[in-house]
């Protein structure tokens, strides 16, 4: 799935306002992650995800592991936080702008 800039924006927008509902530490990315990620994904179609200092690895190659393991689409990358999207499969709740 492509975003557009526009798309991209509505979502970084909306994600300003979440609290981070996920935290990587220094296991960085586990099956375990990927399941917790994936399910977070499904219920809330937008999550925010944080990677803690004492996580060895770097943190934009977190955010697109994690992104092609959940077979989301990844938002956004500042910082140490990581913004992952994936529409619901019945009844997704965010409409995106056209």
């Amino acid at each position: 799935m492509k975003l557009s800039s526009s798309q991209r924006a509505y979502l970084r927008s909306l994600a300003m306002t979440m609290d981070t509902i996920l935290q990587i530490g220094k296991g960085s990315i586990t099956p375990e992650y990927v399941k917790a990620a994936d399910e977070a994904l499904e219920k809330r179609e937008l999550i925010k995800v944080g990677v803690l200092k004492n996580c060895p690895d770097d943190v934009k190659e977190i955010a697109q592991t994690l992104a092609e393991r959940t077979k989301s689409v990844l938002v956004h990358v500042i910082g140490k936080k990581i913004v992952l999207y994936r529409p619901r499969k019945k009844d997704p709740v965010i409409v995106l702008p056209k």
